[in-house]
């Protein structure tokens, strides 16, 4: 027979992972603020392998609108500023030769636009995987009446799976709504 607490915190860790997915997803979006996050994704072939960034770098916000990287072997500078150049984070680097500089520019309000919806694509994958996470335990919960689980149970454990459910809606709405906010204000 199912157990159904296990299953419902089961069904709560599934939902958090989406909800850690679309943060780390909105982690990743320029909203006009240096932001190291947007590095995140860059790898430097340093003597021959590819690495993060920054395990060859200090990686650091030297102002809101400004992030500083400063290479631990000053023969790296090149190879960051090709990689930064390859990577989709669309900021020309600068160096003085000991320190690569990114200036982060102001969005233009259609690019502020067309971040507001990528936002929200983000956002709506991640609904999308909660509310499957609801239908697949449902399912399971259907199942388990068949087992032998009495249905008023399993009304129960549906109603706590919709608390769940709603509070994890709840918790990518207030993420979107704050990145939005964050995208939006200049």
């Amino acid at each position: 027979m199912i157990d159904v607490k296990a299953t419902l915190k089961q069904s709560e860790e599934r939902m958090e992972m989406a909800v850690m997915y679309l943060d780390d997803q909105l982690a990743h979006i320029r909203a006009g603020r240096a932001n190291v996050a947007i590095l995140s994704g860059i790898t430097v072939d340093s003597y021959g392998s590819k690495v993060p960034l920054n395990q060859v770098a200090n990686v650091s916000v030297t102002d809101p609108r400004t992030i500083s990287i400063r290479p631990w072997d000053k023969k790296m500078i090149k190879d960051i500023e090709k990689a930064i150049m390859a990577s989709d984070v669309g900021i020309t680097p600068e160096n003085n030769g000991e320190v690569i500089r990114l200036g982060i520019p102001q969005p233009t309000e259609e690019r502020r636009k067309d971040l507001v919806k990528q936002c929200n694509k983000f956002s709506e994958k991640a609904k999308i995987e909660v509310r499957n996470v609801r239908s697949d335990i449902k399912d399971k919960l259907k199942k388990a009446i068949k087992d032998g689980l009495s249905e008023d149970n399993e009304k129960d454990a549906e109603a706590d799976l919709q608390k769940v459910h709603d509070k994890y809606i709840k918790k990518i709405d207030d993420l979107l709504a704050a990145k939005n906010k964050e995208i939006m204000t200049v």
